[in-house]
């Protein structure tokens, strides 16, 4: 990483940092920035997006866990469709997760080493504690608002498509390892690898709403 890279990153790192963990980190003067170059290929990448179909396409903007409402009005998405007569062949539901609301892309064991709920101050219901799971992926009784919400899993079975930030990773993997006193690259390295299946990794969250609206995806706010 260049020395302007380098700038940059801890700008966003001290930026984000104020405001989406102070409980997590007391001092980020010294935060180490991840090194490492991601690996994203560009096909691959337009690919993906080539998934986006029908005539109803909509972009969830995931930017915090928001007590799960990401995934809920993706759901709503279909099932209001569904409930005028449109079929879920002629429905695109995209969930961008970025900022905060990356957590909600990685699978349980990420969560229970890295202590993302205490990160993000996400709570899980059965416990009132911060959640050492990824209650979205595949909800247990009582994770979702009402019985009837689909988590990630079962949406992504249904044609909707979610994607997480690099950027937003990469900061959040440095402040793990500031807090834990690890390796940034190395908690990184785990974090990706810890993705759900499914979920890709784009360059930032804010590119994939952009591309989404490209491809004549709606920009929802999912607050």
């Amino acid at each position: 990483m260049n020395s302007n890279r380098r700038k940059f990153f801890t700008s966003i790192a001290l930026g984000v940092g104020a405001t989406a963990f102070p409980n997590f980190i007391k001092d980020m003067d010294d935060m180490q920035p991840v090194n490492l170059n991601t690996n994203i290929d560009p096909k691959k990448l337009s690919n993906w997006f080539k998934k986006i179909k029908g005539e109803h396409r909509v972009v969830y903007d995931g930017s915090q866990p928001h007590n799960t409402l990401p995934i809920v009005w993706n759901w709503a998405f279909l099932e209001s469709n569904n409930s005028v007569g449109v079929k879920d062949s002629n429905i695109t539901a995209m969930t961008v997760l970025r900022h905060s609301g990356i957590v909600f892309a990685f699978n349980s064991e990420i969560w229970k080493k890295f202590k993302l709920g205490e990160l993000v101050s996400f709570n899980d219901n059965k416990t009132g504690k911060p959640s050492l799971r990824n209650t979205v992926y595949e909800p247990q009784e009582g994770d979702m608002p009402l019985p009837p919400i689909q988590g990630i899993k079962d949406l992504q079975k249904r044609g909707s498509l979610f994607c997480v930030c690099d950027l937003a990773t990469k900061v959040y993997g440095s402040a793990v390892a500031k807090k834990m006193n690890l390796n940034p690259d190395e908690v990184y390295q785990e974090m990706v690898k810890g993705i759900l299946p499914g979920v890709k990794l784009v360059p930032s969250g804010v590119w994939a709403l952009g591309r989404a609206q490209n491809n004549n995806c709606a920009y929802i706010f999912a607050g």
